[in-house]
């Protein structure tokens, strides 16, 4: 008895079109090129990302987690604040003071991966990676050697709550995209930023904000997604293939941030920006006191399993010390 040999059909090529709002050389930016090339490399070709990095403010992360939802985007790389209007959960790794070092940060984000997928897939889209960023600080004209100084900033913060804990601290605080913070500043209607400035984005800051006032706010997370839709459509040898690219994504952008801020730091001084590492004690009680009220505000507003996933991590936090 014979049998005729089974034909071996090749996978459909996909080209997924990501974008992120942040420059190439920002951690984002880096790990959306790591993840480009390493799934054209893991699945040999058969899925294309087609990426775009910075932009106007159409490519705001706010647009950007839209589109993917909609399916006009297949993914992309969005920061998690840009989230948290329709998910106050993934708002959780920007909470003010939650987290002080790169093993903090991963820890915390090792415990709540499988939420965060959870709470994506209620979205519709399935989570390739997340981002860290160095620590947050405040970007600004003039020294904020006072607590008079900090009140007198006109901040852009990069979601709501960082917006109501520097509004608690007594500045005048607005919500907005990294692209629409720079036309901001270039019309003088803010003095300041709270941003790590990490890469290309500090470029574009310390040309018009020369002090950098390191008040380590927080350490967060930037979420790639895809479009459920977009994943469905993919070979299981294709998904596997994403997978592994993913996991090796994440695994660089970890490895990047043990270095980061000193490179940061470095590239900030030699562009002649003063960096204040050790902010006046009444600065830091203001905003600290506040943050304490925005993680309060926070757990009011999300399910019971993730205030119970915080209190998890803070026992692990204070028993470690």
């Amino acid at each position: 008895m014979t049998t005729e040999p089974v034909e071996r059909r090749e996978p459909k090529p996909a080209v997924w079109r990501m974008a992120t709002e942040y420059p190439k050389t920002s951690m984002p930016g880096e790990g959306l090129e790591t993840f480009a090339c390493e799934v054209a490399r893991q699945s040999q070709g058969s899925v294309t990302v087609d990426r775009t990095f910075e932009g106007d403010g159409r490519n705001a992360s706010s647009h950007i987690a839209a589109a993917i939802r909609k399916g006009t985007l297949a993914g992309g790389d969005a920061f998690g604040g840009s989230w948290g209007d329709r998910e106050p959960a993934f708002l959780l790794s920007s909470l003010p003071f939650l987290t002080t070092s790169v093993d903090d940060t991963y820890q915390l984000a090792a415990l709540a991966r499988e939420a965060y997928g959870k709470a994506f897939e209620k979205q519709g889209q399935r989570l390739l990676y997340m981002s860290p960023w160095p620590p947050s600080g405040l970007w600004s004209r003039h020294p904020i050697n006072r607590l008079d100084d900090l009140r007198a900033l006109t901040v852009r913060t990069y979601d709501e709550t960082s917006a109501e804990v520097l509004r608690a601290a007594g500045a005048s605080a607005h919500h907005l995209s990294f692209a629409d913070a720079l036309s901001r500043l270039k019309e003088g209607s803010i003095s300041a930023v709270l941003s790590s400035g990490d890469g290309g984005a500090g470029r574009k800051l310390w040309v018009h904000l020369p002090y950098f006032t390191a008040i380590g706010y927080a350490m967060p997370l930037s979420f790639a997604t895809v479009n459920t839709g977009a994943w469905d459509a993919l070979s299981p040898a294709q998904q596997h293939a994403v997978t592994i690219a993913a996991q090796t994504t994440e695994d660089r952008q970890w490895a990047r941030l043990k270095t980061r801020l000193a490179e940061n730091t470095r590239r900030m001084r030699a562009n002649g920006v003063e960096i204040n590492g050790a902010p006046a004690i009444e600065v830091q009680r203001a905003l600290r006191d506040a943050g304490s009220t925005a993680i309060a505000l926070w757990r009011a507003q999300v399910e019971g399993p993730w205030s119970a996933l915080l209190d998890t991590w803070v026992r692990a936090r204070t028993s470690a010390r």
